[in-house]
């Protein structure tokens, strides 16, 4: 009876969870798979006996269904610990060992990107060229073109797919035709749309691309980088031979596994998660829209964006300055913009390049499979109750 009590407790008391843009919750199917990584088939994937041999054998098998979702060879993909240190992976080896002189980034790019062309640009000379985004953060390709011609030593283009606080995405598509035209290196995080949307590298060749499993309900701690096979780069982190070379230190084989894991689950119930996703996202900017005035959304929300991100900017009131607080109180886990930046009182530099109205508050709410339309229905609720506070009588 006890344990029942407190079972019901804990459901009743459990935050209503949309930052998934974030981070996600672990799949019980991904945890059930790693499990067995973590208690019993624990070997070295270096080690030549049996229990390593496993371990290396279920390395390779993720390495190829990694591969097959993106209709790439095995050998182009490494795993990471993130996104973060596949995308300086990427950076660093396309100016070490291309011979790579311009970046031509966006201002609107995650802090582990626009971090590290500041690195780059201050210890190697590296000569970093940011496009203007306009309103909805879209870059402007026409300006890409003209400035990818006039760029006569060896340049990388380095854009996001989609933006994890507005949602905005590029035409990768066009970006990398513009890229082969010109024979420019293209790199693009991915983080925010890899095992969301259909990518095919042989359809839209890309050179270097990020990954984090953490993104599509893998566990934390692990990534991948993709790598066209035509190129060669050195690794970010040496000491020893593990990931052909490319990243050494032991493998994190039950985070592998349970990427790959993921992998499976997002490439087989996409279609399903994709409808069911931007149904919410849609329901939630509909009762949004029928209860409260004044609102607008940042990011191309009725274009190409990801169907996973609501953006909402509030009308300015001194009452909404404490919003992410006063929901948070209501048991709702939503976000301010990026939660990367979590505790930094600058503000949003995505919000600053698209020149949102600094004095409107904004809010990023973030969706998954496992978030339903009572839960958006208690989210208005919840918002009612902070932006039209009962008058006393």
């Amino acid at each position: 009876i006890l344990s029942h009590s407190l079972s019901t407790i804990k459901e009743k008391f459990m935050p209503i969870y949309l930052d998934n843009a974030a981070t996600t919750k672990v799949d019980s199917r991904v945890l059930e798979a790693m499990l067995p990584y973590l208690q019993n088939e624990f070997g070295n994937p270096s080690s030549i006996h049996s229990l390593g041999r496993k371990a290396k054998a279920a390395i390779e098998k993720t390495r190829k269904i990694v591969a097959a979702s993106l209709n790439v060879s095995p050998s182009e993909i490494c795993f990471t610990s993130c996104g973060t240190e596949a995308n300086n992976t990427a950076l660093l080896g396309a100016v070490k060992n291309l011979g790579v002189k311009h970046i031509v980034s966006s201002p609107t790019e995650h802090h582990c990107i626009l971090h590290f062309l500041s690195f780059l640009e201050k210890n190697h000379g590296t000569q970093i060229h940011y496009l203007t985004v306009d309103k909805n953060g879209h870059i402007n390709l026409e300006e890409l073109s003209l400035l990818l011609q006039k760029l006569e030593d060896k340049t990388l283009v380095s854009l996001m797919h989609g933006n994890n606080e507005i949602g905005t995405m590029i035409d990768l598509e066009k970006v990398s035709q513009l890229c082969q035209e010109n024979e420019i290196l293209l790199h693009s995080d991915m983080v925010q749309t890899y095992a969301h949307f259909p990518i095919d590298l042989q359809k839209t060749p890309v050179h270097f691309m990020a990954c984090s499993g953490h993104k599509f309900h893998g566990p934390k701690g692990i990534g991948f980088l993709y790598t066209d096979g035509d190129v060669q780069i050195s690794p970010l982190i040496y000491g020893g031979a593990q990931e052909r070379n490319m990243r050494a230190g032991t493998e994190n084989i039950s985070g592998i596994i349970g990427l790959g894991k993921a992998v499976e689950l997002a490439m087989e119930e996409m279609e399903e998660h994709t409808a069911h996703i931007r149904g919410l996202r849609d329901y939630c900017k509909a009762q949004l829209l029928a209860n409260f005035e004044g609102l607008e959304f940042n990011g191309d929300i009725e274009g190409a964006a990801l169907y996973t991100v609501l953006n909402v900017s509030f009308p300015s009131d001194p009452r909404l300055e404490m919003m992410l607080f006063n929901l948070d109180i209501e048991g709702i886990c939503a976000s301010g913009g990026s939660a990367c930046s979590s505790g930094v009182d600058t503000g949003s530099h995505v919000l600053q390049a698209i020149n949102a109205d600094p004095m409107r508050p904004s809010v990023r709410f973030s969706f998954s499979k496992f978030n339903t339309k009572e839960e958006v229905d208690i989210l208005i609720a919840a918002l009612t109750k902070i932006i039209k506070p009962a008058v006393a009588v």
